[in-house]
């Protein structure tokens, strides 16, 4: 975490609104003061660079001795694996060396804290993807489900990054759909706030990349909860979409196609690139997908080839518009052909039988906890016969052998054998 404080009075609006604000500094930095924030280093790069734009010589975010704040009596009690004085060990750069990866045990950091009811503060979400913050969603409620054995009443908010985050309200959908979370709220904040929370855990970094670990296992390390003594069969994915207001037209969609027999859903891209099918592959596919499932409904929610029509095919691109109406896809369908993607994860949370293509040779440890979902791994067969460092796609021989090689019907038995 980074504490900091402003020079003068500002207020930073979030995507959904939200207006986060900012006073100008009152001393003693400590514990409660309205005037002294503390927010992730990734947002507190943002901040500086939006004050910057804004006006740099008025307003400027200056950090603060993080030391003075903490040994304050008000200042909650941290769990798990402790990312103390982050900017300082830093040095100003971006190096996550200097985290302690010792092994912490979570129910020795509350023994002392005796009440009914906690309240936990979480700096920082899980990752800034759709796949990390669903994929991390188990260790987290686990999280909740071991304080609750201890406590009575258990309140988890989330502060995420806010301040240049362009995905602030998608992320916050994703979050409310955990039902044990008690608010989603916009970083910074304020020091007064911080220290109405029993604990805290810090995430300005992101533990998945620092240990060799399934991300469930990895949040689940950083929490100090043994994950090699948790059964497999609680480190799944739960989505509560019971909220969600999906448009009716979608709705009427997929419950037309759905009367007519089975859904497919095809989802070829993702947004690397490198885990996408390529463009006149994905468009082949389709086509055959289309003839050997003539009597399924074929479904997209992406413009794959304008050209390729069919009776079976339903194209919902204009209807997927929100995080929540995907997720809605998604659920509804009867199986599933993607690439390494969040359908994938959401896939398996609602248990739809799932084969999902993959370009990383670590795969396996994405879908370890996963009951249905099947890998196909492309191997990358291509070779560049420049001498140079740098890549030249002329040069570059069999780039996409690999997708050759990959047949409908081999995709086809895959879902046929669940």
């Amino acid at each position: 975490m980074i504490f900091f404080r402003v020079t003068n009075n500002i207020n930073i609006k979030t995507t959904d609104g939200t207006l986060v604000k900012y006073f100008r500094f009152k001393a003693p930095a400590s514990l409660p003061n309205e005037t002294v924030y503390l927010t992730t280093y990734d947002d507190f790069e943002d901040l500086k660079t939006i004050f910057a734009k804004i006006d740099k010589s008025k307003y400027v975010p200056k950090l603060l001795n993080e030391e003075n704040v903490r040994l304050n009596e008000n200042f909650p009690k941290e769990l798990g694996i402790s990312y103390k004085y982050e900017f300082n060990k830093t040095l100003n750069k971006r190096d996550e060396d200097f985290i302690e990866l010792k092994k912490v045990d979570l129910y020795k950091q509350i023994k002392y804290v005796n009440k009914d009811e906690v309240k936990l503060a979480i700096i920082g979400g899980f990752g800034s993807s759709i796949s990390k913050i669903i994929s991390s969603s188990p260790a987290l409620r686990i999280l909740y489900e071991k304080l609750s054995e201890v406590y009575k009443s258990v309140k988890i908010d989330i502060y995420i990054n806010a301040s240049n985050n362009s995905y602030f309200t998608r992320d916050k959908e994703l979050y409310k759909t955990q039902e044990y979370i008690n608010e989603i709220l916009p970083l910074s904040l304020n020091t007064k706030t911080l220290s109405e929370y029993d604990f805290f855990i810090d995430n300005s970094v992101d533990i998945t990349s620092l240990v060799d670990l399934p991300v469930v296992d990895a949040w689940l390390f950083k929490f100090g909860i043994d994950y090699k003594k948790l059964p497999e069969n609680k480190k799944f994915i739960n989505l509560n979409i019971a909220d969600f207001n999906i448009d009716e037209k979608l709705v009427n969609k997929i419950k037309t196609a759905k009367a007519k027999g089975k859904l497919i859903l095809y989802h070829p891209y993702s947004a690397n690139i490198e885990k996408s099918i390529p463009q006149s592959f994905a468009s082949e596919y389709l086509k055959e997908l289309l003839l050997k499932y003539d009597d399924c409904t074929i479904v997209t929610t992406l413009q794959i080839d304008s050209k390729v029509k069919g009776e079976n095919l339903l194209e919902l691109a204009v209807n997927s518009r929100t995080i929540n109406d995907f997720i809605y896809i998604v659920s509804s369908m009867d199986e599933i052909i993607t690439t390494d993607t969040s359908t994938l994860h959401i896939a398996d949370a609602f248990m739809i039988p799932t084969v999902a293509i993959f370009t990383d040779p670590n795969y396996m440890k994405k879908i370890k906890y996963y009951h249905f979902v099947k890998p196909i791994f492309i191997e990358d067969k291509s070779k560049n016969l420049s001498k140079f460092i740098y890549e030249n796609d002329i040069l570059t021989v069999n780039k996409f052998e690999s997708w050759r090689e990959l047949k409908v019907k081999q995709i086809i038995k895959l879902l046929e054998s669940f």
